[in-house]
């Protein structure tokens, strides 16, 4: 089963209180009361005095692993109506409509609602989020107030830091961690929304102050389908806001028209192409940083960034507009946006002497790609060289796309493996070739022989981007999760080759 982070041993609840929680479910008459000492929907981890939730998942069943879950102590186990009562007198069962979305009411119940004591603002789109939320993490302490990020790179608040398996972690999970960061005296949890998360209702039961949509391009469609179910996952965020909230939506998409539409929330638009309660004017790309006019909020103030590309910019311009919005004042927004430190893994610059410039990027979707390259195309002085692949057991629909979009933006590409998983890395290069026209490419399946041959074709004044892994300091082959960073491979042949 999925695993998922189990309620702390040293929390409890009883169960006929938790169980008002799910309102109309079925329970056994006279249910015995006793103190919930956790939750899990992993089977794995059940411990005496949890209740187990039988989640049916994209690749397993929960209701498979009841037995297991029992002899491990579960002394409750819900379930969906449509599932059948196993023949089990150990444990009282507990029948829902739907039993993922019961899993986070009972998440939300078992940790005190701690969404309703923080505020919680949520980020959603297909590129942009986790620059977004760093944005926003250091606005806010510069404005002097204690935060917290749930997010891809990692969860973290005051000095801890937690690796993140998904962008959104489950329910039970995600309410410990508010719970942590309410304990800690967090003022603000800024979230990545994935997709997944909304669909799988990840966030159910999460009292969001605020949103902000970035854009929505093809990704995950190995998962939702269609476009249009990819949307509807994510604009779930928007229509679940309430009216005391508000929304930051990015009116150059052609989704913002559709979610404003949707939500009871507030909205407040920002934009670079068209008209926007915020908008950024008269922008400078420069190697090093990039200047604009912000317009919007009764204010025009010019802002110089150390960010790179257009794509950038409505990251800026989303998290000043919550800013503003929030009541933070100008001043602190200015110096916090402007002192700001690249994000991991987000057009990082590998720094070295070389006559050269080297970038690793994130960018892993169609749009994400054509953004990067023709960001790095407004400071470039010579050629651009691509070093790209495409994941395995994922979309498979957007890998001729990429193809083309990296090999008609750059000079010269070199095709490489990402994470293939469990695919055959030369059958994902096979589907990346179908995208491509033209002949300024070339096929080197090992990442670490890829990036070595992308340096040893660099000239003074070219750029390198090795994109797909940005932060990821590993390669997934087979089910096997292997030390690879692109950042450190880099630095490691740039120094064996004496640059």
């Amino acid at each position: 089963m999925q695993a998922s982070r189990r309620a702390r041993l040293s929390h409890s609840m009883r169960i006929k209180k938790l169980i008002k929680s799910l309102g109309n479910s079925i329970c056994p008459h006279g249910i015995n009361d006793f103190d919930v000492r956790g939750i899990s929907c992993n089977s794995k981890d059940v411990r005496n005095g949890f209740i187990f939730v039988a989640v049916r998942g994209s690749r397993d069943d929960g209701n498979k692993f009841i037995d297991e879950a029992v002899v491990n102590g579960a002394k409750a186990v819900v379930i969906s109506a449509s599932a059948l009562s196993p023949p089990c007198k150990k444990v009282c069962f507990i029948k829902v409509f739907d039993s993922r979305k019961a899993l986070a009411k009972l998440a939300v119940e078992f940790y005190g609602n701690p969404s309703s004591k923080i505020k919680v603002v949520g980020i959603t789109g297909t590129n942009g989020k986790t620059t977004i939320a760093y944005l926003l993490e250091a606005l806010l302490k510069e404005a002097g107030y204690s935060v917290g990020v749930i997010g891809t790179i990692n969860y973290r608040f005051k000095d801890k830091i937690i690796v993140s398996k998904n962008t959104t972690p489950g329910p039970i999970e995600l309410q410990s961690i508010l719970s942590d960061m309410l304990r800690e005296g967090v003022r603000y949890a800024i979230m990545e929304v994935s997709s997944h998360a909304l669909d799988q209702d990840r966030a159910g039961g999460v009292n969001f102050r605020s949103a902000i949509f970035t854009n929505l391009t093809q990704d995950h469609l190995d998962y939702h389908k269609t476009l249009e179910h990819y949307f509807k996952a994510k604009s779930r965020l928007f229509s679940s806001l309430s009216s005391d909230s508000f929304a930051l939506i990015n009116s150059d998409d052609k989704y913002s028209k559709k979610l404003k539409k949707i939500t009871k929330a507030k909205v407040i638009t920002y934009a670079i192409d068209s008209k926007a309660d915020i908008v950024a004017k008269d922008i400078k790309f420069e190697p090093s940083h990039t200047e604009f006019r912000l317009v919007g909020f009764k204010d025009e103030i010019n802002f110089k960034v150390p960010l790179i590309g257009k794509h950038n910019i409505y990251n800026v311009l989303a998290a000043i507009a919550w800013a503003k919005n929030e009541g933070i004042k100008t001043r602190i927004i200015k110096e916090a946006i402007e002192k700001f430190s690249p994000v991991p893994g987000r057009l990082e610059r590998v720094n070295f002497n070389a006559g050269f410039s080297v970038f690793v990027d994130y960018a892993h979707t169609v749009d994400a790609l054509k953004n990067v390259i023709q960001s790095l195309r407004q400071i470039s002085e010579n050629r651009i060289i691509v070093v790209f692949g495409c994941g395995g057991d994922r979309d498979k629909t957007k890998r001729p796309k990429m193809g083309y979009v990296v090999t008609e933006l750059s000079d010269y590409a070199i095709i490489t493996s990402d994470n293939p998983r469990s695919e055959d890395p030369q059958e994902i290069i096979k589907d990346i070739r179908k995208g491509i026209t033209k002949n300024n490419y070339c096929i080197i399946p090992q990442r670490y022989e890829a990036i070595k041959k992308s340096l040893s074709l660099a000239k003074p004044g070219d750029i390198i981007l090795v994109a797909g892994k940005g932060h990821e300091n590993y390669q997934v082959v087979k089910d096997r999760a292997m030390p690879f960073d692109d950042r450190e491979v880099i630095k490691e042949c740039l120094m064996s080759t004496n640059y």
